[in-house]
């Protein structure tokens, strides 16, 4: 159960998200600091790649940011970091649940056994 797809893409999920968390909370933290660009997390396209290849293990990556850039040279938008941090929350829940259920199946197929 540990090795299938499934968990190993819960798995890889939870990291991206957390360093999506992370990086958003460091965009928001810098949104007066001049010439500071922001970053975005990208996972989820590679992340469906590699499960429709049986793997589910992916790494994310980080890139800057397209939004444009403000006369101080800083780039942060806080109506898309705010946006961003709600959109995050709501999946790394998801995926928080998701592999709650899957080891609550391991615990009941073990106990069954």
């Amino acid at each position: 159960m540990f090795g299938s797809v499934s968990f190993t893409a819960m798995s890889s999920a939870l990291d991206a998200l957390s360093l999506r968390q992370r990086t958003t909370a460091d965009n928001i933290a810098n949104v007066q600091t001049p010439n500071f660009q922001a970053r975005k997390v990208q996972f989820e396209e590679a992340l469906a790649q590699a499960v429709e290849g049986g793997s589910g293990q992916v790494q994310a990556t980080v890139g800057l940011s397209l939004e444009p850039t403000r006369e101080d040279g800083n780039n942060v938008n806080l109506d898309t970091e705010t946006i961003s941090n709600t959109d995050t929350t709501l999946k790394y829940q998801l995926a928080s649940q998701a592999m709650s259920a899957e080891f609550s199946s391991i615990r009941s197929a073990i106990g069954n056994a």
